[in-house]
């Protein structure tokens, strides 16, 4: 069983990578994973990820979303491999064969992770993107489509909300890697643009495997406790039946 803090993913949404780095020096003993996404790969790029990896035991989750062609895909996802991380993401998107070649490209390298629908993504959006009534009206049930595709392609995992952790785990097994933003530890519920959330005690009851968790831990006066308490959380989740 993984240790609490172990659940934790803490994104590095900063665009100074020296700012990142403090924040690596700083957490790196109480997360388990540090995320990367578009804005701090743009501005610091692979040097950035190889530091992480040496830096300590935290692992690395590439979150650049890939959706282009498959053989763009493929090169891209052969390319993140390289970099030692240990999640990198995909957009399910519309089509299977773009899964099929990220996850033939990263071979046992990196686990890739198909991304279904965005937290910040409301059944007025859906609308407005032309979905059919089925997936606005219930947003789980584009989800799991989304889910279903990306395990049929081999992904190891989706990312998905809390509100769709248990379908996921009943419907695909418990063995495909949930991964659960929008996290809000309890008492602190602002949804800021994140739409579907909840708390990291009711993802891991859910089933969630590992926890986005930003803001609450980095908007902390002293973040370091604020990952300690949200691994308390986590770990009472745990004792409780899990």
């Amino acid at each position: 069983m993984k240790a609490a803090k172990d659940y934790i993913v803490f994104p590095l949404d900063v665009p100074d990578p020296e700012r990142a780095r403090s924040l690596v020096t700083l957490l790196s003993e109480h997360v388990g994973m540090f995320k990367i996404g578009l804005e701090l790969f743009v501005r610091s790029g692979p040097e950035l990820v190889r530091w992480i990896t040496k830096a300590g035991s935290a692992k690395v989750f590439l979150d650049l979303k890939f959706h282009d062609i498959p053989v763009t895909v493929k090169r891209a996802m052969a390319r993140a491999a390289e970099l030692g991380v240990f999640f990198a993401t995909v957009h399910c998107g519309e089509s299977r064969a773009m899964l099929e070649a990220a996850v033939e490209a990263a071979g046992d390298r990196v686990n890739v992770l198909g991304v279904t629908v965005l937290t910040s993504v409301s059944s007025k959006d859906l609308v407005e993107a032309g979905y059919r009534e089925a997936y606005f009206t219930d947003l789980r049930q584009l989800v799991m489509k989304k889910a279903a595709m990306a395990k049929r392609a081999g992904c190891s995992g989706i990312v998905c909300s809390g509100q769709e952790v248990q379908a996921v785990k009943t419907e695909l097994g418990r063995d495909f890697q949930a991964v659960t933003p929008g996290i809000r530890p309890a008492g602190d519920q602002p949804a800021d643009d994140q739409k579907r959330i909840t708390t990291p005690a009711a993802a891991v009851d859910l089933g969630a495997d590992y926890l986005v968790i930003g803001r609450p831990i980095r908007d902390a006066d002293d973040p370091p406790a604020a990952a300690r308490r949200i691994a308390a959380e986590i770990s009472g989740a745990l004792s409780g039946g899990r």
